[in-house]
Formats: C-alpha cells, structure tokens, sequence
C-alpha cells in the first residue's frame, strides 16, 4: 500500500494545492518546534543562573507568542485538511461519473453496481480521515523529521547520529506491519461490499422473498455476512493495537538512548546544559511525526482501499477514451432524405465474447427501421455502439460524416432505452431531461404524441420512479426521445423495445410518433419484438443469433408485399429497386438483401 498513489494528483488538481499549502504549514510548523524548544531551554537555563523576571520577560513573552502561533498554525493545517478532503472527493465523485458514462451501461453491467456505489459513496467519505490526520502527518515527517535531525546533529552529533541510526527502524516497522495491515484491510473491504450487496439485494426482493416464504433465510444469510465482516474488523483492530504498540516501543526506546547518552555526558561536563536541554527538547519531536504517521496509517487504510477502487474506474475510463473520446464538436445540418445512418464493418466484443464483427447496414433518413432477431443476437450492442457506450471497430456515419469519436451524450442522437429510467422530480423534468432551458409547450406536446395526454406534467416522481404506471413511465421515456430530436434537432432518434409495456391502442400512438419523427427527415431505428412495430417500418434488419457478425438479412416488413427474385438469379441474391444494406449474398460479413 502505497502512502500517496501518484493518480491522487493526477485526478484530483485539488490534492495539488493540498500538498503546496500542507508542506509550507508543515515547515512553518517545524519552526515554530524548534523556536519552542530554544526559548524554553534558554528559560531555564537562565533561571538556573538566577536571572530576574524582568530579565526572562522577553522570553516568556516570546514563549506565548511561539504557543499561540503554533496553536494557529494546528488550526491551519486542520482546514486545510477539511478542505482538501471535500474538494478532492467532490472532484473524484464527477470523475468517477464521467468515466461510467464513458464506460457505458455494458462496463457497468458486468460489475456489481453496489460495489460500485459502496465505494463512490462511503469509500470515498473515508477520505476525511486520510486528509485529516494522515497526509498531514506524512507531509510533516518528510519535512520536518529531515530538519529537525539536521539541528540536532548541529549542536550535538552524537545526539545526531543516535537519532539518524535508530530513526529507520520506525519505518521498517512500518513497512512490515503495512503488508499485514493491507492483507486484513482488503479483505475488510471486501467484507463490507459483500454486506452492502447482500442487504440491498435482500431489500429490492422483500416482497418476493415474503410471498414465498424465504425471508427467514435471507436474515440468517445477512447475519452470517455480518459476522464475517465483524470478525475481519477485529482482525484489523488487532493488527492496529500490535502496530501501535510496536512503534511507541521503538520510538520511546530511541528517545531513551538520546536522553542516557546526554544525562551521562551532562554529569562528566563534557556536554553543557543548554545544549543538552536542547537536544533533549527536539529529539520527541523528531519521532513524533514518524510515530503520528504510523498510528494514522489504520484510520486512513479505509479511504486508501476506496481509492484504489476508484482510481481502477478512472484508469479504466480513460482507456476507453480513444473509442468514445471527444473530438471537434458535431454541428448538425438539416436531415435529408440522402442522408441517415450507416454502420460499415461495425463490430463489438465483450472481451473474447463476439456481439459481431464486420456489420454492414444503413437506416436512411426519413425512414422507420426495425431492428429484430432473437435474444442475443446483438440488438442491445447494436444500439450501445451508437450510442457511443461500448468501444466499436468500423465506421459509424451520420449524413456520411464519420461520428465514431462524437462525445457523448452524442448531439445528433436522441434515445429512449428499453428500461424506462426515470429521475426523481416531475414528468416535465424528466421529458425535458438535459435541457439547460425546458420549453413546456414542447414537453406536453412530445408527452401527447406517444399517447400520454392523461399524464400531467406537474407529476411527482419519487427516486423509484413511484407515482406512475409501468406503461406510464415507458411513455414518459419515449416523450424525452421526441422531446430532445425535436428541441436540438437530432438527425437519428433509436428506441430500445419502446412498446412492451403498452396496450394495443396506445402502441398505436407511439408507432405514429415514429413515423412522425420520420416523416420529418429524421433516421429512425427501433428495435422491436412487438409484430405491430416491425409491419409499420419501412425496412427491417434481421439480426442473425445462430451466426453473429456474420449474417444479417434485410427485408421489407411482413405487412408489405415481397416480390419473388428472377429466376435467373439466386434468391439469396435478390435486389430491391432502394436496398438499405450495401453488398450481396450471405457470404460472412455480408447482409442478404430481399425486397
């Protein structure tokens, strides 16, 4: 476990001046220790001459000012502490989110999202205690212990060199007992996510587990959870004391050979009284940093662990960045019929899992296009790539302009997800999602088309998305699409199975909706299991499961009429008077086409 991990600079500019003010604090600090020390041996060295009070009045009015200065200067380290700690976690928290937004729902779905949340959310409140009473200390070993070894060796190298012989040791012990403590921590750590999960996982299936009678066994499970991780807490505390105990011992006994070595050298004469007093005075305060530094080491261990977490999503973030990075902001022209969206050797892979490789397919503008195919077949991925969520090999072209590395959210793209994830606040908050001014004309307007005139836009949702129906809900996600292609004139609106949770009628409403959008020049591509859906697209793009990546069919819907191919050609091969897929034939990579 490293003391400072070098990403804490590099994600978090506030740690910067953390650091800055903390070593300029720390040196001050320094100072004012040995202008202590100073002015109290002189004190009494001078009442032991017998030396008047009126004569040690500039001394003890000097000795209040270094007391009072070196309680401000405590102060100022504490706030600079405080400060540093809810600035640097507020900037690591946006960090955090920006990267999972980059990362996309496919990162995030292969992880735990309370583990996730443990570590964003109380992880990185440990880093109060990190901030506070660990880095300061830290800071004020590497500077102060250094100078404080260099006076003493100046007025006395015997002293000098005791103190820089035994001083290692306290570090030694502090590597050693770190490796332990890292050991214990982790599995602490992991402990305490295991707990979260557990009770959050037992809380969302209540009602569930209480129908069918197996609440019970749930409790017996959360409490063995629990005693796993209070066991690990002990073993920790345990670690704590041993540590704590070992370092006092190895600093007391240094302090001690330094005060036996002066006390004799004060009684031989070789060795006068004010110097001895001196050094005697700043040899404490030379380990104590060290020491103060060893004892915070436990209370910060949380935070350190956090981190780690945390710096593994940053670094995992910014890796992903060449895929989904931000290039020259997207100006977007008016859609017209020539243009659209076109995917040419797209391909997505979750690690050595193929969703396919080498797609070829264009959804042209002013045209509804279903997508379809069995679960598995790449659908979701589909949609992911254009949204710009999960890294993509190939081009992605809007009105033939490459957008692979647009930012995201993506200016040219409206969206509504198959999960109807709704905000807490209003329906017109949640239909106005991400406009800096809502326009609510246009929010009713868009909440109408998708057959939601019932709902009201003063509508209270809670954090659950209580307050409306499953099929409310779905519609109030599909009113945002509408809501966002219509207010910044996006060129490509997709919908993630925008009618499942819909009755027949109001299905009707949202299939007009898109032919609306269409009708405006937008591309739009739905991907849809509901028959109703697919027989209203102008085209169809059959996903193939059996051979992913490798085979995708293209047709007109099942409600329109299918025209037989010559006879003289293969009826894998048939042309269509507007194919919507470039290349021929059913050869890997490439997409039948039929009309």
């Amino acid at each position: 476990m490293r003391p400072v991990d070098p990403r804490l600079l590099k994600y978090a500019s506030a740690a910067r001046v953390f650091f800055a003010v903390g070593g300029v604090l720390a040196l001050l600090q320094t100072a004012v220790v040995v202008a202590f020390s100073l002015l109290v041996t002189q004190l009494i060295v001078q009442a032991i001459a017998g030396a008047s009070v009126a004569a040690l009045a500039p001394l003890l009015a000097g000795l209040a000012g270094v007391v009072v200065l070196r309680f401000v200067l405590s102060w100022g380290s504490e706030v600079n502490s405080a400060r540093g700690a809810a600035v640097v976690k507020s900037e690591l928290r946006g960090r955090v989110l920006d990267a999972v937004t980059r990362l996309g729902p496919a990162w995030l779905g292969a992880r735990n999202s309370t583990s996730v949340g443990v570590t964003v959310g109380p992880g990185l409140d440990a880093l109060d205690t990190y901030f506070a009473k660990y880095l300061p200390q830290l800071v004020l070993t590497a500077i102060a212990t250094p100078v404080l070894v260099l006076v003493i060796w100046s007025q006395d190298w015997i002293s000098g060199l005791t103190v820089a012989v035994t001083l290692p040791l306290i570090p030694v012990f502090m590597i050693l007992i770190g490796w332990a403590t890292q050991s214990v921590q982790s599995k602490q750590w992991e402990k305490l996510g295991r707990l979260s999960t557990a009770f959050l996982d037992v809380v969302g299936g209540l009602a569930t587990l209480k129908i069918f009678g197996r609440q019970h066994r749930q409790a017996a499970r959360i409490r063995s959870v629990t005693d796993d991780y209070r066991s690990q807490t002990m073993k920790v505390l345990r670690v704590s004391f041993l540590s704590g105990f070992a370092l006092e011992l190895a600093a007391s006994l240094s302090v001690a050979l330094v005060a036996v070595s002066i006390g004799v050298r004060l009684i031989d004469g070789s060795l006068g009284l004010s110097v001895g007093l001196f050094v005697l005075l700043l040899a404490p305060e030379a380990f104590l940093p060290v020491r103060n530094v060893g004892a915070q080491f436990h209370a910060a261990a949380d935070g350190v662990a956090a981190a780690d977490d945390v710096f593994a999503i940053l670094d995992a973030g910014d890796a992903s960045a060449p895929a989904v990075g931000s290039s020259v902001p997207f100006s977007p022209s008016p859609p017209t019929s020539a243009g659209g969206v076109e995917v040419r050797g797209l391909g997505v892979r979750y690690g050595e899992s193929v969703a396919f490789a080498a797609l070829d397919a264009r959804f042209p503008a002013g045209e509804v296009t279903a997508v379809t195919g069995a679960s598995g077949s790449g659908k979701s991925s589909l949609v992911a790539a254009l949204l710009g969520y999960v890294p993509a090999s190939g081009e992605i072209l809007v009105d033939g302009r490459a957008a692979n590395a647009d930012p995201v959210p993506r200016p040219w793209l409206s969206w509504a997800g198959q999960g109807a994830v709704l905000l807490p606040g209003t329906v017109a908050e949640n239909v106005a999602l991400g406009d800096p001014a809502p326009d609510e004309y246009l929010a009713r307007d868009a909440l109408d088309v998708v057959g939601g005139e019932s709902i009201a836009l003063a509508t209270a949702v809670d954090p659950r998305g209580g307050g409306l129906s499953g099929g409310q809900a779905q519609r109030v996600a599909a009113a945002r699409a509408v809501y966002r292609a219509r207010r910044f004139d996006c060129a490509v609106v997709v919908f993630d199975e925008p009618t499942s949770a819909l009755d027949e009628s109001t299905e009707a409403a949202v299939i007009q909706a898109l032919r609306s959008l269409a009708d405006e020049g937008r591309a739009v591509v739905v991907v849809s299991h509901r028959p109703a859906v697919i027989a209203a697209a102008d085209h169809e793009v059959l996903l193939d499961a059996s051979r992913p990546g490798t085979h995708v069919s293209v047709s007109a819907p099942a409600s329109r009429p299918v025209s037989s191919p010559p006879a003289s050609e293969p009826a894998s091969a048939a042309t269509v008077a507007e194919p919507t897929v470039d290349g021929v034939g059913e050869q890997p990579g490439h997409p039948a086409v039929r009309s």
